[in-house]
């Protein structure tokens, strides 16, 4: 019967699945799976689970934390969810193009992120949008909501090929998107690519009519070295690439490589096409002016003039004031003491001079 055969198919996916202990780090995925979504119901424990050697490479290189699997059922109906959880949704967002071949994806299968999640459905039916927006609103709840990398809104929209964009992150993820887009005689880039440096790699398929291409994107944290890898990538280019002539373009931290373009003016136009702009921002403080009016200006000298001179009158009186006191009440006594007190005296005549009778 066709539907006994589905679920032999599904029952053969899931098994496929390889229980194992302490594979991963103990991540708190016992949490993130629903006891039910919709209209299913959790009908089996949660199970730790080992992908193939492959998937189990690229997913390591990435930065997984867990992976679980847990059936459910609607009636008769069987569902088999694997939950992955990477370290951030840029990590995630690598496993998801990874994971993301609709050429291979049966009728029961689905696949998307949920922020640091990637959610893979192997069910006997296809996977209603409804049933899809519970199961990933439940796990949202658990998800880190930090935005995917920037890298794959550079990729130009028109003549892509949907379901073939690919995200690395390192030489493992990138040998296998070369491979998946049939472009395995470039996977030697990876060991120039830099990804030691914090690169990110971003493929995409694009086809126009007769023309077809695969448009590779590295970024790069600052454009120095984007340019000192741009020149380890031109020397690591297959032969065949250089005698194509295959350029790579800089555009501030970003490179742009066409692989195995169906004409040169093709791969022009994809490069040209890309969407990225560089922005020099001035982000030193600034302030308004906000300078007053000069007969503003004018009229608070004068007021600070005026107060400075009166002050000047009023401590000058003070303290003639106090000495004139001070010599009526103590006469010789702290002022023009006469012991204190010396003339200097040319002595023309022999009288010496008394102090105190200049006073």
């Amino acid at each position: 019967m066709p539907g006994m055969r589905t679920l032999c198919h599904v029952a053969a996916l899931i098994s496929a699945l390889a229980v194992v202990p302490d594979i991963y780090a103990q991540g708190p995925l016992e949490r993130v799976f629903p006891d039910r979504f919709a209209h299913w119901t959790a009908s089996s424990t949660l199970m730790k689970v080992k992908p193939v050697e492959e998937e189990y490479n690229v997913l390591i290189e990435a930065g997984v934390v867990d992976v679980m699997e847990r059936t459910y059922s609607n009636g008769s109906q069987q569902l088999g969810v694997v939950l992955y959880q990477l370290r951030d949704p840029s990590s995630a967002y690598s496993v998801y193009t990874y994971l993301s071949q609709p050429q291979q994806r049966g009728r029961g299968q689905a696949l998307f992120q949920v922020g640091n999640f990637v959610v893979l459905s192997l069910g006997t039916q296809e996977f209603e949008e409804a049933d899809r927006r519970s199961l990933a609103e439940s796990i949202g709840k658990h998800a880190d909501a930090t935005p995917l990398p920037p890298i794959r809104m550079y990729l130009p929209d028109e003549g892509r090929v949907g379901g073939t964009e690919r995200y690395a992150l390192g030489p493992i993820g990138f040998r296998a998107a070369a491979a998946a887009l049939d472009r395995a005689d470039f996977a030697s880039l990876a060991d120039q690519t830099g990804f030691a440096s914090s690169a990110e790699a971003m493929f995409a398929r694009y086809r126009t009519g007769k023309d077809e291409a695969v448009l590779l994107l590295l970024d790069y944290p600052t454009p120095q070295l984007a340019e000192q890898h741009l020149r380890h990538l031109e020397l690591a280019l297959p032969q065949s690439a250089r005698e194509a002539g295959t350029p790579i373009e800089r555009k501030g931290s970003l490179l742009a490589i066409v692989l195995s373009p169906s004409s040169a003016h093709y791969a022009k136009s994809l490069r040209d096409a890309v969407n990225y702009e560089t922005q020099v921002t001035w982000n030193e403080p600034s302030a308004t002016a906000t300078d007053p009016p000069w007969a503003t200006v004018i009229a608070r000298i004068f007021i600070g003039t005026g107060v400075f001179m009166v002050a000047a009158v009023v401590l000058g009186i003070a303290f003639g004031g106090l000495r004139v006191v001070t010599k009526i009440l103590l006469p010789g006594k702290v002022f023009d003491r006469p012991e204190r007190m010396e003339i200097l005296q040319l002595g023309l005549s022999g009288k010496r001079i008394d102090p105190s009778d200049f006073y």
